[in-house]
């Protein structure tokens, strides 16, 4: 089975790509679902998540609130640090369990989706990196628009991560997303065509 790393900056298009490839009939394994699967209740990441940071980043239904998670953790790299060693043991588990499960499906080629899988030193679970690529301030443009935040604050959540530049240079394949969603959807059949299927012939 082939697993394909899938990764990119954030507001970098990761997630459309993901949902085009997933209407392609390709099995996409989301770490970002993983994460919340992780933090969930009764989950062991909960509990270590809510002794290291406090009860002040629960909801009234004591379910985490990722966006006060998240205030903490990019205004603090060291907080940042903490969270991670936490959750990304969690989701190793929980993506090696869900890869085996379709491997003996008999799926063929796999896409594991995850934001920081370079920066988490995930690479080994793949055999190839796709980066979904733009550029600074395109990416500055989009954080602002998505998350409806200052200036200031998507600069922070965009050094919070490697910069796009040097995420660029992991990848086998780049894909480019500067552009428009049918240029982006178009470009990504063209890839699997090209990068996937040809090579299975």
């Amino acid at each position: 089975m082939r697993i394909i790393g899938l990764t990119g900056g954030i507001a970098s298009g990761k997630s459309t790509v993901a949902e085009l490839l997933k209407d392609m009939g390709i099995p996409v394994i989301d770490a970002d679902q993983l994460s919340r699967q992780v933090m969930i209740p009764g989950e062991s990441a909960y509990n270590a998540i809510v002794s290291e940071f406090g009860t002040s980043i629960l909801n009234n239904d004591l379910t985490i609130n990722r966006t006060a998670l998240g205030k903490v953790i990019f205004a603090d790299p060291a907080a940042r640090l903490r969270l991670e060693a936490i959750t990304h043991p969690a989701i190793r588990r929980r993506a090696e369990e869900e890869l085996l499960q379709l491997k003996q499906t008999g799926a063929r080629v796999v896409i594991y989706m995850a934001p920081l899988l370079i920066e988490a030193g995930a690479t080994s679970r793949v055999d190839e990196i796709w980066v979904v690529y733009v550029d600074r301030e395109t990416q500055l443009k989009r954080v602002m628009a998505r998350d409806q935040v200052t200036m200031e604050e998507a600069q922070q959540k965009i050094a919070a991560q490697m910069p796009m530049e040097v995420k660029k240079l992991h990848g086998s394949v780049v894909i480019d997303n500067r552009g428009s969603k049918e240029e982006l959807a178009t470009l990504v059949r063209e890839l699997w065509e090209r990068e996937v299927l040809q090579k299975q012939q």
